[in-house]
């Protein structure tokens, strides 16, 4: 989490989700800055992957739990939590993607938002 400065609640709730990924080793995590796209639906996408549903399902509660603790905020939909393929939660400016690996693969949600300014977490924050 970002501390001794302000910022904005976005940037704040991305590095949250980021957090809740990171607790439970979620792989190759992605933020995509949208906010310079003028057609997007959200400011940031966090995207992940996980090699099983259950990694999956774990990472989609970490972050929800990891978001309420710093920002006291739900998501405001939540999508795929019974199938654990790909889990999508809605926090309104910050829109997460979990996924498990070949679904990641498949979709390339990244190559969609060529545009973006990524920002790689390789270690934890």
């Amino acid at each position: 989490m970002l501390k001794n400065k302000v910022a904005p609640l976005s940037t704040s709730l991305s590095e949250a989700i980021v957090y809740g990924i990171q607790e439970k080793k979620g792989n190759e995590i992605v933020r995509l800055d949208l906010r310079n796209i003028h057609s997007s639906i959200a400011d940031f996408f966090v995207i992940c992957h996980a090699e099983s549903t259950t990694q999956v399902k774990a990472i989609a509660n970490s972050v929800d739990e990891e978001v309420f603790k710093a920002l006291n905020q739900e998501a405001i939909r939540k999508e795929g939590l019974q199938h654990g393929e790909w889990i999508l939660l809605d926090y309104g400016d910050v829109i997460v993607h979990i996924f498990k690996t070949d679904k990641r693969q498949y979709y390339g949600i990244e190559d969609l938002w060529g545009d973006a300014e990524v920002k790689n977490y390789l270690l934890p924050i």
